[in-house]
């Protein structure tokens, strides 16, 4: 309608309308300012028509107060300043921001809870075992001979090693003899008490004659501990 000439048009309520081509008037062919014919719908009420959005006072004042600011700051040499009042004048004119939706916590997380991962400890390597090493031929020889004395006879540490690594003995070296004493599965508080009651078998001895011969360097070379505990459990 916005295209037709000015002229009268037809109503809905059967009245005739003067269109000026570019809005409706208030005019109305003669004889027809009455109510409408019955039966028919009136025609709604033709007020003023309704305002272009821009036209309003909402949109009108801060338009205008952007306008002044603009112009006053490029009176001052504002700059920035003012593109910041400006900026500000609009935000306040547009309402309050409405929370962004991110900001909600999920239903069901816990405000305080983290969303870092917690982080293990490193464990510990566990240390290796200790590697058992292997016996040479002669630690294995003086071993076995070693275990061999202790179960026919009853011999001190030092004896043991004396009759290993002496020639009139088994003839093993120092060092083999050494080890086979320091292995042998032998109690030497045990042997010294054997010993003891084989020599009060064969000869009746005082308590320091029977711990003299245990102890000493020519005899069972037992320690003198070991030869006192002797005597005293053989001679109670």
């Amino acid at each position: 309608m916005s295209q037709s000439p000015a002229g009268w048009y037809p109503q809905a309520d059967g009245r005739q309308r003067y269109w000026d081509g570019q809005q409706w008037t208030e005019q109305f062919a003669p004889g027809q300012d009455g109510p409408a014919p019955m039966g028919q719908p009136a025609a709604a009420k033709v007020g003023e028509p309704k305002r272009a959005w821009y036209t309003k006072k909402r949109v009108l004042i801060p338009s205008a107060l952007i306008a002044l600011f603009v112009l006053i700051g490029a009176l001052d040499g504002g700059g920035d300043d003012a593109t910041k009042d400006i900026a500000s004048v609009a935000a306040e004119s547009s309402g309050p921001a409405t929370p962004a939706a991110a900001a909600t916590p999920a239903a069901g997380a816990s405000p305080t809870s983290s969303s870092k991962p917690t982080a293990s400890k490193p464990t510990a390597p566990k240390p290796a075992a200790p590697r058992t090493p292997e016996l040479t031929s002669g630690q294995k020889n003086a071993l076995r001979s070693a275990e061999n004395y202790i179960e026919l006879m009853a011999m001190s540490k030092a004896g043991l090693i004396r009759q290993l690594s002496s020639p009139a003995g088994e003839g093993y070296s120092k060092a083999d003899a050494t080890f086979a004493a320091n292995h042998v599965k032998a109690d030497w508080n045990a042997e010294a008490i054997e010993s003891a009651k084989n020599y009060m078998e064969m000869m009746p001895m005082s308590r320091t004659a029977l711990i003299q011969q245990l102890s000493s360097p020519a005899g069972e070379q037992f320690t003198k501990a070991q030869a006192t505990q002797a005597a005293d459990a053989v001679l109670r």
